[in-house]
């Protein structure tokens, strides 16, 4: 049973965040599944990979609504990242459990690290936000 709750949680905040900030899977998701499910690093990821399709594709409707949707880019990301998912697959199934997770702990830190040192370059005025919040 407590798994289970913790699975509509991790689900929803996932949710939540990805709509918020335009993360899902790799960043979410599979953290998540690792840490409070205790799912292998190449399942978390598996699964995640799942989940993410029908929280992007709410997202993007959603955005889409606001104006704020590049479609055309999205496609082809899409599409070349499909490519790419079919590399990574075989590269994560062909690597030690340890090595996989040592991989993803790198890229979130280098993500992070990216994050915080626009933000700290970032002199330039914030953009007004658009939508049913503004």
């Amino acid at each position: 049973m407590a798994a289970e709750v913790a699975v509509v949680a991790v689900g929803l905040l996932a949710g939540i965040i990805a709509g918020m900030l335009g993360v899902g899977g790799g960043a979410l998701f599979a953290p998540a599944l690792v840490i409070f499910l205790g799912e292998s690093q190449l399942h978390a990821e598996a699964t995640s990979l799942v989940a993410i399709v029908p929280t992007a594709l709410v997202g993007a409707w959603r955005q889409q609504q606001y104006g704020n949707l590049r479609l055309r880019e999205g496609l082809r990301l899409g599409a070349l990242g499909a490519g790419g998912g079919l590399v990574g697959v075989a590269l994560a199934n062909t690597v030690s459990e340890r090595v996989l997770r040592s991989i993803f702990a790198v890229f979130i830190l280098f993500v992070a690290f990216q994050l915080v040192r626009r933000e700290l370059r970032s002199g330039e005025a914030e953009p007004t936000p658009r939508g049913d919040l503004a």
